[in-house]
């Protein structure tokens, strides 16, 4: 079975993501922290929590497991 996106909205939402938002996803989806994340990304913890609010917004999506969900789909 392979994963898909709820709803067209997020697939066209996805696509709308700016290339540090899909960078802190691919952080996020592979199991880090938003600690791990900013250091990787040299963002502060807050920032990142902003980056991810954002994508929560834009896929419209509640969790952390349903942006990992849409990361996979995506192939980020």
């Amino acid at each position: 079975m392979t994963p898909t996106l709820s709803t067209p909205h997020a697939a066209a939402a996805a696509r709308e993501l700016a290339p540090r938002e899909q960078e802190a996803l691919r952080h996020i989806a592979a199991g880090h922290t938003y600690l791990q994340t900013a250091r990787h990304m040299g963002l502060s913890k807050h920032t990142v929590d902003a980056y991810l609010r954002r994508i929560r917004a834009k896929l419209n999506v509640n969790t952390t497991a349903e942006m990992t969900r849409v990361a996979i789909a995506l192939g980020l």
